[in-house]
């Protein structure tokens, strides 16, 4: 290959991640471990996944359908790991995780507090072999207070975090928001706490422990909740598809059925919503002359919009909106996100190659990075696909002590 030849090779291949010098030990299941997991491996992490050799992750067999048998959540929840079946709870696996784990940089678990120590595999007994570890730890309630052993999926963190009370139509219950919104939020603060610790070991060459609860990570993103009762005794309630006091800024009917989105709310853009509404009018009338008449009078402004969009089809507004440099935008679905240029042109979806379902189409990884950024390697492989390799090179196990470990039903 002459020099030209391979430069050209070399620029083509994509570069490697951010994290591509990272061996993660994977032990989660279903959404808050895995999803952390992801995270990381679609930024060049070796992610390696411990799983039960016989049934593995949950989210193997979840979903509303099974196309060919196989749950849609597991492509993609489980892309870019390395599948090892081992069983923790024989002496023999939890040996060898302690291997595994001796050489890696982070350990992610989202068992009860405690399973991890029961077999020995807690912080201070992993630290002691490898003092550069950084522990993940994702938990319904975190590692310590009174509800620390309670059971804790992600509605509960939603529930205690207050996402689940301000959710919803006024009139109604609480509603969720049809995403395991709680679970991948625990996930997002877990690897926002291991970026920190690798920033603290490079400093000092000490791991340390990233205690992630649900129920704080939905609360730490509730605006100013607490504040607000702190300071007024207010308490914020359900309030559909608006947020009281700010308008206009609402789904609005158009003449085809469907709804668009409409923000109008900052004065500017308010001023500019009533030129194409050709209501100069309203942008002098006293109840909608600034921010907080406007919120004083919302339902009456929302019903005089909802009036002039109920009068186009949906294609046509978004274009006199965008001509006006009004933010709007339809209801996306899954079929609209596929055919959108926006999410075309900066690659937001990618299809990925799949042994049985062959190309397979998922969100791509985010946020980009122009240097590094991450990608999508492979989907979610088969049960034990790597634990040959792993034990392998890692453990240092050969093709005989493999065979006996299988037949144990260590692996």
């Amino acid at each position: 290959m002459t020099d030209t030849a391979a430069a050209a090779a070399s620029s083509a291949a994509p570069p490697p991640g951010p994290l591509s010098d990272l061996v993660v030990i994977e032990m989660g299941t279903l959404i808050a471990g895995p999803f952390c997991g992801q995270i990381l491996g679609d930024f060049g992490a070796e992610v390696i996944k411990i799983e039960d050799p016989k049934t593995g992750d949950p989210m193997r067999q979840w979903g509303r359908s099974l196309p060919k048998g196989l749950s849609p959540w597991w492509p993609v929840i489980g892309r870019n790991k390395k599948s090892v079946g081992l069983n923790l709870r024989t002496p023999e696996g939890q040996a060898l995780a302690r291997e595994l784990i001796a050489g890696a940089d982070v350990l992610i678990e989202n068992f009860r507090p405690g399973a991890m120590e029961k077999w020995g595999l807690g912080y201070e007994a992993l630290a002691k072999v490898n003092p550069r570890l950084i522990m993940a730890r994702v938990s319904g309630f975190g590692q310590t207070g009174p509800y620390s052993q309670r059971a804790g999926y992600g509605l509960i963190g939603e529930a205690m975090g207050g996402l689940r009370y301000v959710t919803g139509e006024p009139d109604r219950p609480p509603a969720r928001a049809g995403i395991s919104i709680g679970d991948s939020l625990a996930a997002m603060h877990a690897v926002m706490g291991i970026t920190m610790a690798l920033h603290h070991r490079e400093r000092t060459g000490l791991g340390q422990v990233i205690d992630a609860a649900l129920y704080e990570s939905v609360l730490a993103v509730m605006e100013n909740l607490i504040t607000e009762y702190d300071l007024t005794d207010y308490v914020r309630e359900r309030s559909g598809s608006i947020l009281p006091g700010i308008a206009p800024s609402n789904a609005y009917p158009c003449a085809n059925g469907e709804m668009i989105l409409i923000g109008g709310n900052g004065d500017n853009v308010y001023a500019r919503l009533t030129e194409a509404m050709g209501r100069p009018d309203l942008k002098t009338d006293p109840r909608f002359v600034d921010h907080a008449s406007r919120g004083a009078n919302q339902q009456e402004l929302d019903g005089i919009i909802a009036d002039w969009t109920a009068g186009f089809a949906l294609p046509d507004l978004l274009k006199l909106l965008e001509d006006k440099g009004i933010p709007a935008s339809r209801v996306y679905r899954a079929p609209d996100m596929l055919e959108d240029p926006q999410f075309a042109a900066r690659e937001a979806i990618v299809s990925v190659e799949h042994p049985v379902f062959g190309p397979v189409r998922m969100q791509n990884a985010f946020p980009k990075l122009s240097a590094t950024p991450g990608r999508v390697r492979w989907p979610g492989p088969a049960l034990g696909a790597h634990t040959d390799e792993v034990l392998a090179a890692r453990a240092g196990c050969s093709p005989e002590r493999l065979e006996a470990l299988r037949a144990q039903g260590v692996i």
